[in-house]
């Protein structure tokens, strides 16, 4: 879809007027023709792009600009106010709390005790869903107008070759509309949601980031979010798990969510990156975390361990803390292990046995690091939003942005980090605009991490199966900051790249799920900018809505007020079309309730009939053939109106003719298409780059080289039974047998020699953990066919040898003797 088109379509009805106008500044790109168009000549040049188009161009989006940014910031001023109001409303409702929590609704609103009932806590949550679909349309209106700022930039800067765009960056950057940041509001209203959905009484416990914890068991699956569903994200989640704030007491700073790390390795090896790459059993990562700015002192020390399923063990994550002046003393081996932990022992804050493991711990990675020659390769940096009941770690939902791979690494001539165990020129100052290229990799996507701890058996909670479905995230199972920001920082020493590399080239946006949104109380989901309320018969639509247009212009001066009033007539029209194709649409999804497929059926479904990728932005820079034509006129425009018709009635012929072959079968995902949590896995074939080798995950367990043995034992046991046959008729039988056991001895060796073979290519490939075919399609028809080639040639031989092949006459002298 055309972006004009995606701006239409993805309009809030009370923000319509605010929108930027993106198809009249398109208009304003077109300069009159130098001779009026002819059917002979239906494009004659266009006149040059001159300084009086440039100063008229430029004052038109500069009028868009100033609309936009005071209404983003007079509607945000509007949401601080409403969010301050239901604060107040929702304390003074808790404060009435007695240990009876809230009553039963009544008559007169509250009892006679003055206890607040289910009705008030109903109303404020009503009143804070209004505040949520706020914050979720406005941050939808301010993405999609940034989106349409930079995309008419790029089309002037394209059409007119006048460079545009470095001068309105600094405009944009005066007026930064799209620079708000909504985690405040979202914390804010987490917390006041949290207290109404409770009716009162918060789940409290333990909010450390953590604090209390050393070893973490979890089931892990993570996802992409493209920047354009964050906040619609986040939104959606906090409805159902509150946001972790580490501390309450403490304002909301955006530095506190701040996380970094430094991971280590051996850029000669690259021993540590390989083995989490890989997989293999025992492999480690090890890292060094700080949470905030750069002036923390508390440093974590962690060691991930993977674990096969084999071994009957879990991969765990270990830590210990110690104070950021100690860390380049203990990587040395300067300071030991008991001078770390000696302030912990006298104070007691822990068992004897708890400081004994954490001691084991930091000798272990003090060890690994000296002897393989550890140093600082990678920092991932990102902001960490945290969902989670306090002290309640069975479901965690943590979702990183901004996230960014930084070098750390002293490799040719540059010394980043020098001695020290990190480089201290950089900060928690996103997007580090003060390295060079070469040294960061920004990712461009969100990743969500959905953190389960289930019994044997139990499912995990619907809403969370219906958001990981849906068209908001994209499934990346196993996905590594560490393994994908030493890939892309380290080309000419990375030869084995992660599976997901490829992928980084698909748009990930997909259609939208319209079983899940944020939604107004009692009304029906709000539109996001994934939304594609077009079908394919808006082409015409649009073509008929030009000719009107057309007509208007005709009739319409510049300032006229009639003409500023069909303008907005126009609008309106167009955005109550797209409203109730949009109802339509919300209608049959939701329709005949029974035999309606499950959402991952339906996502299924979706990609079965789009297999490439989710282009939601296509290219402006052709031009609509039809409506020059139009403004044409004569054969000219007839000749493509006939073009334009034939297309649609072969298309919709064509679509009869599938409907009268018959339904088709509903698309299903193959085995293991989804997901442990029934997400989708979209499966495509790539190449690796040149010099390149794609690593994809392969499960071996010792059980497979074990059925690898047997499959093989199975085959040499076949072989010698027949070995055994040839040579009983070899030894024992008569000329007919001597031919019949050189059958059976050519197909003897040959199974044997070909399961020997395929054994041995088997058994490398397991070992490489190398993803290819490793059923046998071939071998066993193969032998069947040898195996009964033998047979029957032993019994044509011997009917043979018997006379069943001799002719009346042979057989009547042979009576006669």
């Amino acid at each position: 879809m055309r972006f004009g088109q995606q701006l239409r379509s993805s309009l809030i009805k009370d923000y319509y007027y605010y929108y930027i106008s993106y198809d009249e500044l398109k208009n304003s790109l077109k300069t009159p023709y130098e001779t009026a168009p002819t059917p002979q000549n239906p494009k004659p040049k266009r006149r040059p792009w001159s300084e009086e188009d440039e100063k008229r161009f430029v004052a038109e989006l500069e009028g868009e600009l100033d609309k936009v940014f005071t209404f983003q910031k007079v509607k945000s001023g509007e949401i601080i106010r409403r969010i301050k109001v239901s604060e107040r409303e929702v304390n003074d409702v808790v404060s009435k709390l007695d240990q009876r929590g809230p009553e039963r609704s009544q008559d007169q609103g509250e009892t006679a005790t003055g206890v607040p009932t289910e009705d008030d806590f109903l109303l404020l949550e009503e009143d804070l869903s209004e505040i949520i679909a706020d914050v979720h349309d406005l941050a939808k209106f301010t993405q999609l107008n940034y989106t349409g700022f930079q995309k008419i930039i790029k089309k002037h800067d394209k059409q007119t070759s006048w460079h545009l765009r470095p001068v309105f960056a600094a405009r944009l950057k005066a007026k930064p509309f799209f620079n708000d940041n909504y985690d405040a509001f979202i914390v804010k209203l987490s917390k006041l949601y949290d207290l109404v959905r409770t009716r009162g009484h918060p789940i409290t416990g333990n909010s450390a980031a953590g604090g209390g914890q050393q070893n973490f068991v979890r089931q892990t699956t993570k996802y992409w979010v493209h920047a354009d569903n964050i906040t619609e994200l986040k939104l959606i989640i906090l409805k159902h798990l509150p946001v972790l704030v580490f501390n309450p007491s403490k304002d909301f700073d955006m530095q506190d969510t701040a996380i970094s790390s430094i991971y280590y390795d051996n850029p000669e090896t690259w021993e540590l990156y390989t083995g989490r790459l890989k997989k293999t059993e025992g492999a480690e990562a090890i890292r060094l975390r700080w949470y905030g700015g750069m002036d923390t002192e508390t440093i974590f020390v962690e060691r991930k361990t993977h674990r096969e399923d084999w071994t009957g063990e879990k991969s765990v994550k270990a830590r210990f803390s110690t104070k950021e002046k100690n860390i380049n003393a203990f990587l040395s081996g300067k300071m030991t292990v008991e001078s770390i932990f000696e302030k912990m022992r006298r104070d007691g804050k822990k068992s004897e046995k708890e400081v004994n493991d954490l001691e084991q711990l930091a000798r272990e990675i003090q060890y690994t690091i000296i002897t393989k020659k550890l140093v600082p390769v990678t920092r991932s940096f990102y902001h960490r939003t945290a969902f989670q009941l306090p002290g309640d770690a069975r479901v965690r939902i943590s979702l990183d942005t901004e996230l960014s791979m930084i070098r750390e690494d002293n490799m040719g001539e540059r010394q980043r980090c020098g001695k020290n165990w990190r480089r201290m020129d950089i900060g928690v100052d996103w997007p580090f605009s003060q390295l060079p290229k070469e040294d960061i990799e920004l990712f461009p996507y969100a990743v969500l991490e959905v953190k389960l701890q289930t019994q044997a058996g139990q499912e995990p909670p619907e809403w969370i199966r219906d958001l990981i479905a849906s068209h908001l995230v994209e499934a990346v199972p196993k996905f590594s900051k560490f393994i994908h920001g030493t890939a892309t920082l380290f080309p000419d020493q990375i030869d084995l790249l992660p599976y997901w590399m490829p992928q980084m080239e698909t748009d990930i946006r997909k259609p939208v799920s319209r079983h899940i949104g944020i939604e107004r109380p009692g009304h029906s989901a709000s539109y996001t900018t994934s939304d594609d309320t077009l079908d394919d018969d808006s082409e015409e639509d649009e073509e008929e809505e030009g000719e009107h247009e057309d007509s208007a212009e005709s009739h319409t001066v510049l300032g006229d007020e009639d003409g500023n009033e069909n303008e907005e007539m126009r609008r309106l029209r167009n955005a109550r079309e797209v409203m109730e194709e949009h109802e339509i649409h919300r209608a049959s999804d939701y329709s005949d309730p029974v035999n309606s497929l499950d959402v991952e059926e339906r996502i299924a479904a979706q990609r079965a009939a789009y297999p490439d990728a989710f282009p939601l932005y296509d290219s402006d820079d052709e031009e609509d053939d039809l409506e020059e034509a139009k403004r044409i006129g004569g054969w000219y425009y007839r000749r493509k109106l006939i073009k334009r018709h034939t297309q649609i009635a072969g298309s919709r012929a064509l679509g009869m003719f599938k409907k009268i072959l018959g339904p088709k079968p509903t698309p299903m995902p193959g085995p293991g298409a989804l997901d442990p949590l029934g997400g989708q896995v979209r499966q495509e074939r790539f190449r690796a780059p040149k010099g390149k080798r794609i690593h994809v995950p392969v499960r071996v367990e010792p059980k497979v080289y074990f059925a690898t043995e047997r499959t093989f034992l199975s085959w040499l046991e076949f072989g010698i039974v027949l070995g055994t046959i040839a040579a009983t008729l070899l030894n024992f039988g008569d000329d007919v047998s001597l031919l019949s056991a050189w059958g059976f001895t050519i197909v003897a060796c040959l199974a044997l020699l070909y399961s020997l073979v395929l054994y041995l290519w088997r058994v490398d490939k397991i070992r490489k953990r190398r993803a290819v075919r490793y059923h046998d399609i071939y071998g066993p028809t193969a032998l069947c066919i040898g195996l009964l080639a033998a047979v029957i040639a032993n019994f044509v031989f011997r009917i043979r040898e018997s006379g069943w092949f001799k002719s009346s006459d042979e057989v009547g002298r042979m009576l006669e003797l």
